[in-house]
């Protein structure tokens, strides 16, 4: 196929507007998947993505199609997720693309991350083309639609809007001409050295890491002998092919192509997203610029659950490597031993990991409560202290103050909810910034601490809107802030995976609901087993977990003097050993910290 017939694009779009169900289409018109293959959400083939209805990795395909001026043309496409947590998967696939599909559902109009997917596009210098999607629902404003898209852009203006729905297929045609005539060919030679852009890659335990391609100049053969331009990693093309979606293995891969590589590499850190693949005997003289590296915004901490940190080791370096914006190091706690603290972009992208360690790996890891990043200034110190886990927390007599994260969040609604919204972030010590028109719709700028939305304020900003809302949020600098470490000591002993840092507000009522929750879940012991939280030395909540068998000294039986108190002393000596010896925590004792109401 000559350059000049290649189009490679990406399908962008707010979540639930319909990208997964236009690739099926444009698979099924280009005869690329057949009858017997097609089924619905065919690239949504990940368990958490069927499970959760939503697509979680970008994909890649390859069609051929035949226009109606009688030439045959090869379209690489990437389907992306639109959920906000997933923003960096679409900007790794809009680096390997010459244009977009923008799709707009009818129904809904312009949505936040309809929006921050544009802005992504425009960043790349993609050409954009317009779709409007679900033309054939009940609730469809076409117009009103339209209307919105072009006040997006002054590119929009005099765009024709393609119309589809891409359930039934009406109108696919007119968007499969509109890609070969809008949206142009790749620039690159074929004479020039090889020059690839690894935007995407996964681990096979049989063939080692397999890299995701776009190569920009020269060609590619098997067995080729290639490099990674950042570390200078050898690597051989053992395998190299295209997707269809199934990865079919190809005798040759040319400038403007997208595809694979099967490397052979076997270590999971030897090769990263973003690095340039070139050749050995006539290398580039320039690297691609790469990405920028995704800046994690919630932290949690992954222990193993029995004597399986090994194979966590090895799972999280492999789900590391399939997604650039996990992030991961070695730490250790004395209540749960070796684990890893990991960074997150959102808290569904940390459910999506842990499901995808279940499903992929079958591992079920204990999960610490998730915590933002606060810049701690201890007394007589000169820069402050980056801290992401509240183990690291330094002592408050140490403390000058703290700084914490703040976001920008961009709130889109109803004005039906429009009052539930607003009082929603201002329990979440939210700060309206602006608030205007768009449309129907109403746009809330607040700025709120990152703590605030990092857990659940995406699903109650859903159910009080009824599930309109969108949000999106991005790191709007630090600022000072009064918040306390809260440590849970269970029979004084202090269980340091348990603790979290909250604002000195909060931490009262916060306390008292944390130990009442602790008494119904963690497991009982011969004795009674006080649970405190504790702030600045001071216990400000405190129960006591019920023992299996009855206290000596309240059961109200009577005894000779003798007797009871020879089981007083055998309980208080359970007790001072019980209080030393390892407290096993089951998950539900940290989903308690988890479903705190902050």
């Amino acid at each position: 196929m000559q350059i000049q017939n290649v189009r490679n694009f990406a399908i962008i779009a707010h979540i639930d507007h319909g990208k997964s169900t236009l690739a099926d289409r444009i698979m099924e018109q280009t005869q690329t998947v057949s009858d017997r293959e097609s089924q619905a959400q065919l690239l949504d083939d990940l368990a958490v993505e069927q499970a959760h209805g939503v697509t979680v990795k970008s994909r890649t395909v390859r069609n051929y199609y035949t226009a109606d001026d009688g030439q045959e043309y090869e379209y690489n496409f990437i389907d992306t997720p639109g959920h906000v947590d997933f923003t960096y998967e679409v900007s790794k696939s809009l680096a390997a693309s010459d244009g977009a599909l923008l799709l707009v559902d009818a129904t809904q109009g312009v949505q936040a991350q309809t929006v921050a997917n544009l802005r992504l596009a425009q960043d790349n210098h993609l050409t954009v083309i317009p779709v409007i999607n679900k033309i054939d629902a009940a609730a469809a404003d076409v117009e009103r639609t339209a209307e919105q898209i072009r006040s997006l852009s002054p590119d929009f203006a005099d765009v024709t809007m393609l119309k589809i729905s891409a359930k039934t297929g009406l109108n696919v045609h007119d968007v499969l001409e509109a890609i070969h005539t809008t949206i142009p060919a790749p620039t690159g030679s074929l004479k020039q050295p090889l020059k690839a852009l690894v935007f995407d890659s996964q681990y096979d335990a049989f063939k080692g890491i397999i890299a995701y391609v776009r190569l920009m100049d020269g060609q590619l053969k098997p067995n080729d002998k290639l490099k990674l331009m950042a570390t200078d990693q050898p690597v051989m093309a053992n395998e190299i092919g295209i997707f269809t979606p199934q990865r079919v293995a190809a005798k040759q891969l040319v400038a403007g192509d997208v595809g694979y590589v099967v490397t052979g590499l076997k270590d999971p850190q030897a090769l990263r997203v973003g690095d340039t693949l070139t050749s050995v005997a006539n290398p580039t003289a320039t690297a691609l610029p790469g990405y920028q590296p995704s800046q994690s915004m919630v932290f949690a901490g992954f222990y193993p659950q029995g004597d399986h940190y090994h194979d966590l080791q090895l799972a999280v370096e492999k789900l590391a490597l399939n997604d650039a914006s996990f992030h991961y190091r070695p730490e250790s706690s004395d209540a749960l031993g070796a684990g890893f603290r990991c960074g997150f972009l959102g808290i569904f992208h940390l459910q999506i990991i842990r499901e995808r360690l279940h499903d992929e790996y079958g591992l079920d890891v204990l999960t610490t409560a998730p915590n933002v990043t606060y810049r701690v200034h201890v007394k007589n110190g000169d820069d402050p202290l980056i801290v992401d886990n509240p183990i690291k927390f330094p002592d408050y007599s140490k403390i000058d103050y703290v700084e914490e994260p703040l976001a920008t969040a961009t709130i889109t609604t109803t004005s039906e909810s429009l009052s539930d919204v607003m009082k929603l972030a201002t329990q979440h010590k939210g700060e309206l910034q602006d608030m205007r028109n768009q449309g129907d719709l109403v746009v809330l700028e607040y700025q709120l601490p990152f703590a605030e939305i990092a857990y659940d304020f995406f699903n109650a900003l859903k159910s009080v809107s009824h599930g309109y809302a969108t949000l999106t949020t991005e790191l709007a600098g630090y600022d000072i802030a009064d918040v306390v470490k809260v440590e849970v000591h269970v029979n004084y002993a202090r269980v340091d995976a348990l603790s979290f840092v909250v604002h000195r507000e909060d931490a009262p009522l916060m306390a008292q609901e944390l130990v009442h929750k602790l008494k119904f879940v963690i497991p009982r012991k011969l004795n009674p087993m006080p649970v405190q939280s504790v702030v600045e030395g001071k216990a400000l909540a405190r129960v006591d977990v019920p023992p299996l068998r009855k206290n000596a000294a309240a059961n109200g039986e009577k005894r000779s003097t003798s007797k009871k108190q020879a089981l007083l002393r055998r309980q208080s000596m359970n007790k001072r050993q019980s209080a030393h010896s390892d407290i096993e925590l089951p998950q539900e004792v940290f989903n308690a910290v988890l479903d705190l109401e902050k």
